[in-house]
């Protein structure tokens, strides 16, 4: 299937299930879902369960799930570190969305472990109980690296990572191209919306009205969860084989910009302060300490610092969305008032 051969709507809000009749029944089952538990996963698993499928989830902690999906789902309780829970997961699949990983670590040894170890682990286990399934797997934009053109990356340019986590996204990306059947590897960008804690930062700056940005302006492309979830599903559907696809809106965006949208869809005044590169690294260093220390979601680290002080983050990702199919996306001035609304009903930032 290509994205000729189908176009499906842009989703106007999170993933409901009279959105989903014409995608979800093309996806080969049995399916697997690793990573359920994270921000994408869960919308993912979310939208999988309003279709009326019945997805294997492998997660370490199943109480971490929402009951629906503890009750709908089959769940394998393990990690990409158990053979057995990876065979069982797998067994006879026809597709696998692979979403777990690390975000944040104290060193390179830990990326790697989870994010090129770990997708080694699950095709070995796909090669052994699944070797015609499709595996659908997530990297980041962090494994292209920064873009030198405010235009942004294109996927066959070389790939250049300037992060631990980037490197060890790209090497899980070379695990996942091993895979004897299909595979499709999306490289998301900065991805916000609802359930997030990572740009939920940013809201929280807006919120009070300050927010300290590097100096110096960046272009970054960014993507509304329910967009990201479309392309996974297209991928899972049959788009798109064989090739690196970039997701995220069309047309990137300034730092400046972004901080705008964000203020003025939640009705706030924001300014931005600018703070000097050596400040950014300094604060990294600091981060490094706390996870030393055992504190994991600490979100400034010294390889985050490195990713915040690079230009550009941006994409060029419309041929990767022809090629998914995906008509249309959520613009960020709804997708950002719509995550102002969700953590404002739950108190995770201030109200107006």
């Amino acid at each position: 299937m290509t994205g000729s051969e189908t176009r499906w709507r842009a989703l106007p809000a999170e993933i409901a299930s009279e959105e989903l009749g014409s995608w979800c029944p093309r996806i080969p089952l049995p399916l697997a879902v690793t990573g359920a538990t994270g921000f994408i996963g869960s919308h993912v698993t979310d939208a999988l369960l309003a279709s009326g499928l019945r997805p294997r989830l492998l997660v370490r902690d199943p109480s971490k799930l929402d009951a629906l999906a503890r009750a709908e789902a089959v769940v394998v309780q393990g990690d990409l570190d158990d053979g057995g829970a990876l065979a069982g997961l797998v067994d006879g699949c026809g597709a696998v969305i692979h979403l777990a990983g690390l975000v944040r670590a104290e060193n390179e040894n830990r990326f790697d472990h989870a994010n090129r170890a770990g997708t080694t682990n699950l095709v070995r286990a796909m090669r052994e109980r699944a070797p015609g399934a499709r595996v659908v797997h997530i990297s980041s934009l962090a494994a292209a690296g920064p873009s030198a053109d405010p235009a942004g990356n294109a996927p066959e340019d070389e790939a250049r990572p300037v992060s631990a986590y980037g490197r060890s996204k790209l090497a899980g990306e070379a695990a996942a191209r091993e895979h004897a059947g299909s595979w499709v590897i999306l490289r998301p960008p900065t991805v916000y919306g609802p359930r997030d804690i990572d740009v939920l930062q940013f809201f929280r700056m807006a919120a009070r009205g300050l927010v300290p940005l590097p100096s110096g302006d960046r272009w970054v492309t960014v993507a509304y969860v329910s967009d990201v979830v479309r392309a996974i599903l297209a991928a899972a559907a049959g788009c798109a084989d064989g090739r690196v696809v970039h997701l995220g809106e069309p047309e990137p965006r300034t730092m400046t910009g972004i901080i705008g949208v964000l203020a003025g869809s939640g009705g706030v005044r924001a300014r931005i302060v600018r703070v000097p590169p050596v400040l950014v690294r300094f604060l990294g260093l600091g981060g490094d300490t706390l996870q030393r220390l055992g504190m994991r979601n600490v979100a400034m680290t010294s390889d985050k610092a490195r990713e915040l002080l690079a230009r550009h983050w941006s994409a060029r990702t419309a041929a990767s969305l022809d090629a998914l199919g995906l008509a249309g996306w959520v613009p960020m001035p709804v997708g950002a008032a719509r995550t102002w609304a969700w953590y404002r009903e739950r108190g995770w930032v201030p109200a107006a």
